[in-house]
């Protein structure tokens, strides 16, 4: 392989691995935004375990706060918890997938600038 042909190839494969490792930033970001989602809907649902029937719950519908049945909310929060509880986890399969395509890109440049190594010594031995 020619140094041009090695330099264009090492471009193409450090591309590839910039960009798994651009889309895992943006899985880790989601996966924080995520985790806080979770735990504010956890502390909500603890909250309302503390109500009577005699107190009230409120819903901010736009502009407005409209009065709600606590135990439509509690059913909303739980649907809320659940969601996000499996948005988490098809996050982290994604952070998984990504991190096997980041361990197998790196393998592809370490051949590659094992390849190049070589070469550079046949060529010096010549």
């Amino acid at each position: 392989m020619g140094s041009e042909e090695f330099q264009k190839r090492l471009s193409q494969e450090l591309d590839k691995m910039k960009a798994i490792q651009k889309n895992m930033q943006k899985a880790m970001s989601a996966k924080q935004t995520l985790d806080g989602q979770l735990s504010e809907n956890n502390v909500v649902k603890e909250e309302l375990e503390f109500l009577t029937p005699e107190n009230k719950v409120y819903k901010m519908t736009g502009p407005v706060l409209v009065e709600q049945d606590i135990e439509e909310a509690k059913q909303n929060v739980e649907k809320r918890i659940m969601f996000i509880s499996s948005e988490i986890k098809r996050n982290e399969d994604l952070l998984k997938d990504l991190s096997s395509q980041q361990d197998k890109q790196q393998e592809v440049l370490q051949r590659l600038q094992k390849e190049f190594a070589e070469e550079q010594q046949m060529k010096g031995k010549k």
